[in-house]
C-alpha cells in the first residue's frame, strides 16, 4: 500500500475519532460549565448543542471523500472490463448524493462522518486483493490472518453499528429540526443510509463465504 494511501487512511480515521471526542467527550464538559442553559436542554437539543459550531474541517473531510469517490467512479468506468463493479458503482453514486447535500447545506455533519467510520475495513480488502494478485495461497496464514482480520473489522465498522446509528437517526425522526431539513435533506440522509446498508449486508455475506472457503480449503490442504 502506498504512503499516500496509508495517509489518507489515517486522516479518515483521526478525523472521526476526533469529531467523535469533541461530540462525546470535550463538547459537554465545555458547555456545561460555559453556559447554564445548556444544562436545562433535553437530549436532543444537547445533541444538536454539540455538533454545532464552524463545519469546516467537517466539510474538509467530506469533500476529500467526494474527490476520491468521483476518482474510483471514473476509474470504474473506463477500466469496467477489468475493475467494473455494479457494488461499488451504486455505493459511490449513494455516497456522493448524500455528502453533497452536506457540502452544498452544511447540514448532518455528525452522520456524515460517522457513516465515514465504514472506510476502517478498506485497508484489508485492499491488502486481500494484493495478496490474490501476488499469488499468495487462499490456504496461507498471511491471507487467512488477513481474511479474518477484514472479516471481524468489516463486522465492527459497517455492520454492528447500523442499531447505533438508527437509533440516533430515530431519535431526531418527527422534531422540529428534522422538518427543518426539507424533503431533499431527509431522502439524502435516509435513503443512501438505507442503501449502503444492504450493499454492506451483501459484502458481509461474501467475506464470511470467502473466508469459511478458504479456511476449509486449509484444513484439506493440512489434512493432505
Amino acid at each position: 500500500m502506498e504512503d499516500s494511501t496509508r495517509v489518507g487512511y489515517c486522516i479518515v480515521a483521526g478525523s472521526f475519532v476526533a469529531f467523535q471526542f469533541f461530540f462525546s467527550a470535550l463538547s459537554p464538559q465545555l458547555f456545561v460549565s460555559l453556559s447554564p442553559a445548556y444544562c436545562t436542554l433535553p437530549a436532543v437539543k444537547q445533541n444538536e448543542w454539540n455538533s454545532r459550531g464552524d463545519p469546516w474541517l467537517v466539510k474538509l473531510n467530506v469533500a476529500v471523500t467526494c474527490g476520491y469517490l468521483l476518482y474510483d467512479l471514473l476509474l470504474l468506468v473506463r477500466y469496467w472490463k477489468t475493475l467494473g463493479d455494479s457494488l461499488f458503482v451504486c455505493h459511490h453514486l449513494a455516497a456522493l448524493y448524500a455528502y453533497g447535500y452536506v457540502l452544498s447545506h452544511g447540514v448532518l455533519p455528525y452522520f456524515a462522518n460517522f457513516r465515514l467510520l465504514s472506510e476502517l475495513s478498506t485497508p484489508f480488502v485492499n491488502l486481500r486483493w494484493f495478496l490474490d494478485v501476488a499469488g499468495w495461497p487462499h490456504s496461507s496464514w498471511l491471507v487467512l490472518a488477513n481474511g479474518l482480520a477484514m472479516m471481524v473489522v468489516f463486522f465492527m465498522v459497517r455492520i454492528a453499528v447500523i442499531p447505533s446509528y438508527y437509533a440516533q437517526v430515530y431519535s431526531w425522526y418527527g422534531t422540529l429540526e428534522y422538518e427543518r431539513l426539507g424533503l431533499g435533506v431527509q431522502l439524502a440522509w435516509i435513503g443512501p443510509s438505507l442503501a449502503l446498508e444492504v450493499l454492506n449486508l451483501i459484502w458481509m455475506y461474501r467475506i464470511i463465504r470467502g473466508f469459511y472457503r478458504a479456511f476449509c480449503r486449509s484444513k484439506l490442504h493440512k489434512a493432505a
